[in-house]
């Protein structure tokens, strides 16, 4: 069975909150969710035309004086419908590629060194994410805080940059233990891969 593509739901989502172009789009995922979710505007465009051949959004257009008109999507109650039938549906387990964990094990073939490296890169990535959570955490209680009839959403909104700390610090912790163990390592010179 083909995988279902999770990016309609994304914008039927961005769409809930308010009508938008596909630029508007692009921008509000890179403004709120960009840490835990993205997409190109190679994904957005025709994501928002099969919405609209699916009667879940209607398109609309604006003309702008001295550009190109505008193309503002606007959900339907049927993309409403859709939009919440998919939120109470199980999430599906999802597998991470993760590369400091690929080269970690077969971490014997080079240097102590050299693994020490690739942990302390990882370690100030995380480092870099939290601090990118926190300011979206802050971002989220300005903009309701300039927005009073958003406020209501402040408690989801915060959900995502809190599990972005959380999972951030996990991995720090992960990485300091890690760096740990390394260190105590006597063999500084490659050996056999598994």
């Amino acid at each position: 069975m083909a995988r279902e593509n999770k990016s309609r739901y994304a914008i039927l989502g961005l769409l809930s909150s308010s009508p938008m172009s596909g630029y508007d789009i692009k921008k509000k995922i890179e403004e709120l969710v960009s840490n835990f979710w993205t997409e190109s505007y190679g994904q957005i465009y025709p994501i928002l035309k099969q919405l609209v051949a699916e009667g879940l959004a209607t398109r609309s257009t604006e003309a702008q004086a001295g550009k190109p008109d505008r193309y503002i999507y606007t959900l339907t109650d049927l993309g409403h419908e859709e939009l919440c039938r998919w939120l109470i549906e199980p999430t599906e387990p999802q597998v991470e590629r993760i590369e400091v964990l690929i080269k970690l094990a077969f971490g014997s073939a080079i240097s102590v060194a050299d693994n020490i490296r690739h942990v302390e890169q990882f370690r100030k990535l995380h480092q870099q994410q939290l601090q990118k959570y926190e300011a979206l955490a802050e971002r989220f209680k300005a903009y309701c805080r300039d927005n009073s009839d958003l406020s209501p959403n402040l408690p989801y909104w915060l959900m995502a940059p809190s599990y972005g700390m959380h999972v951030s610090q996990a991995l720090i912790s992960w990485c300091d233990e890690t760096l740990t163990v390394l260190s105590g390592l006597d063999k500084d010179v490659p050996g056999d891969v598994l």
